[in-house]
Parts: C-alpha cells; sequence; structure tokens
C-alpha cells in the first residue's frame, strides 16, 4: 500500500523526449513566414517572439499540469488579468511597496486555483464549469476594481519586470528559465510529480493506495494559478499598464500549445519539454500573423484551427 501505480510514473523522470509534431509545425511556419515576410527573420523580431512567449510559457507550464490530470482550466487569463489589477491598484491608488503588491498579486492567483481545485476535487464539479465560472468571477471583479479602465502611472520599477537585464539576460527569460526548473523538478523529482502523472494515468489506484489525491489535485490547481499570477507581472510591465482584460483568450493559447506540445487530455500521457515548442509555435504564430498584416477577428480562427487539429491529431493517435 503507498506504492505509486505502475500507470502513473513519470515517463524516464523527465528525460528529454523525441520532438513532438509542433517542432515540425515550427519550423514549417518559420520558413512560410520567412517568405512571406522578410524581416519576421530579423533579429529584433525574434527577440520580440521570445519576450513575448514568455508570459504564454508560464502559463502553459501551469496549465500542462493540470492537463496531465485530465482537467482544464479555462480561467487563467481572467485569474493572470486581476492579479495584475490586484498589484497596479495596491501600487498606485494605496501607495504599497512592490515587494507586497507583488506578493499580494501572487495571493490572489493560489486562492483562485485553490478555490478551482476544491471545487474539482472534493465537490467532485467537472473542471469545464468551475474553471469557467472563476473565469466569470475573476474578470467581473477586475472590472469592479478598475471600473474598466487601465490602471496606469505604474512605477519605473515595474516596467524593469519586463525591460531589465540580470547576468546579461532579459529579466521575462530568467524568469521563464527559473519557472521551467522549478516546474522540471516538481515534476519529474517529486513526489508530487509522480502523484500528478498518476491522477492522469490510473488515479482510481492511486486512491485505492491511501494516496490523498484530492489535496494534491487541489495543489496542481493552485500552482498553475500561481504561475498566472507570476506571469501578470511580465504583461503589465510590457504594457506599462494593468487591464481587466489584458489576457483574455490567453487561456487558448496555452491549452494549444500544451496540446501542440504531445500532452494529452486522458491517461497523463505528456510533459513539460513539448510544451516549450508548443509555446514557442504558438508565439511565432501571432507574431507571423500579425506581419503579414492578417486582422485579430482571423487570427483567434486560426489559433482555433490550430487547436482543433491538434486535438484531432491527439485523438488518432491515442487510438492509434
Amino acid at each position: 500500500m503507498g506504492a505509486v501505480p505502475r500507470a502513473g510514473r513519470a515517463p524516464a523522470l523527465g528525460r528529454m523526449p523525441g520532438l513532438p509534431g509542433a517542432a515540425y509545425l515550427l519550423v514549417l511556419l518559420a520558413a512560410g513566414f520567412m517568405a512571406a515576410a522578410p524581416e519576421f527573420a530579423s533579429a529584433r523580431n525574434l527577440s520580440n517572439i521570445g519576450l513575448q512567449a514568455a508570459a504564454l510559457l508560464i502559463v502553459s507550464l501551469g496549465m500542462t499540469l493540470v492537463i496531465l490530470t485530465e482537467g482544464i482550466d479555462l480561467s487563467l487569463g481572467a485569474v493572470l488579468g486581476l492579479s495584475g489589477v490586484v498589484m497596479s491598484v495596491l501600487l498606485v491608488s494605496d501607495g504599497l511597496a512592490l515587494p507586497w503588491a507583488l506578493a499580494a498579486a501572487l495571493l490572489v492567483g493560489v486562492v483562485a486555483g485553490s478555490v478551482n481545485g476544491g471545487f474539482i476535487a472534493y465537490a467532485g464539479l467537472p473542471p469545464f464549469i468551475v474553471t469557467l465560472g472563476t473565469y466569470g468571477m475573476a474578470q467581473s471583479l477586475a472590472m469592479v476594481l478598475t471600473s474598466g479602465n487601465s490602471v496606469t502611472g505604474l512605477p519605473a520599477s515595474v516596467r524593469w519586470l519586463n525591460e531589465g537585464e540580470w547576468l546579461g539576460l532579459p529579466v521575462p527569460v530568467l524568469a521563464v528559465a527559473a519557472v521551467f526548473v522549478v516546474t522540471y523538478v516538481l515534476l519529474y523529482h517529486t513526489r508530487f510529480g509522480r502523484y500528478v502523472f498518476a491522477i492522469g494515468g490510473n488515479r482510481r489506484a492511486l486512491e485505492l493506495s491511501g494516496v490523498p489525491v484530492r489535496a494534491y489535485l487541489v495543489a496542481v490547481y493552485a500552482y498553475a494559478g500561481f504561475l498566472a499570477a507570476l506571469a501578470s507581472f511580465i504583461m503589465t510591465a510590457r504594457m506599462n499598464a494593468a487591464h481587466p482584460t489584458i489576457a483574455i483568450g490567453l487561456e487558448f493559447d496555452a491549452i494549444a500549445a500544451v496540446v501542440l506540445g504531445g500532452t494529452s487530455f486522458d491517461k497523463g500521457r505528456g510533459g513539460i519539454w513539448g510544451t516549450v515548442v508548443g509555446a514557442l509555435t504558438v508565439a511565432l504564430l501571432r507574431n507571423g500573423l500579425n506581419l503579414i498584416g492578417l486582422s485579430t477577428e482571423w487570427q483567434v480562427a486560426v489559433v482555433g484551427l490550430v487547436i482543433v487539429s491538434a486535438v484531432a491529431v491527439d485523438a488518432l493517435r491515442s487510438r492509434a
């Protein structure tokens, strides 16, 4: 009793797997956009893609853990927006010191994620319904706090979170690297990670072994909310303002990144290596569509088509 079920063991304990399908799509998209827009391959634009992918990748890493447990979190974009609003209001209106404002924003993300996980794990409600409800509540609360307007006048120290450098590297890149390392260790080198795979792979067997599955499930959603709040620092600093709808739709890009990276919605299959490639693919796609002048409305349709195609390929691969 207490042993992790065979179906739930982390594959190869984090060893980098073969290239996911997103890697080939990434190469094809890069080649196509370079042909359509010569400026795509410029050093400045490639740097922009990396910086723009930072917040998406951080959110996608949290989404990966959620999907590995056969769940989904539609609230992460709204939670990101609310966290950024809370941080900015505390800085601008209340004059709170930056460290305390950042801590309050992180607390918002953890609380939102814990509420999601609590209803899903202990009340047995579907993740889709619970997180959709949290999405609405988080967005509404952010609108109330700002009256639907942007929060401007942020101190210069906030901009450092996007424009600053440390050891010669941009702060967003360092943040992504730190989050990846922490998530990697959690997922592949701790009991928590083994249980994440097991919840998606064979939850019933895990419960019969005496593991407090519901507590670990709450922890997964809390961690995803924490990362969404962390990503809000980068997005708010990049815009030099907070807005309640700043990240609406980001959760769908994160889902696309995770699925493109090879993580399946069932049986706890996948991992964070593929998510990195998937997030870069989605960021590159968004950037390239902007360069060729495709309107925002059509961009949403294209990303939606990518998600549907990725899920279809995942289903066919599972049947095979």
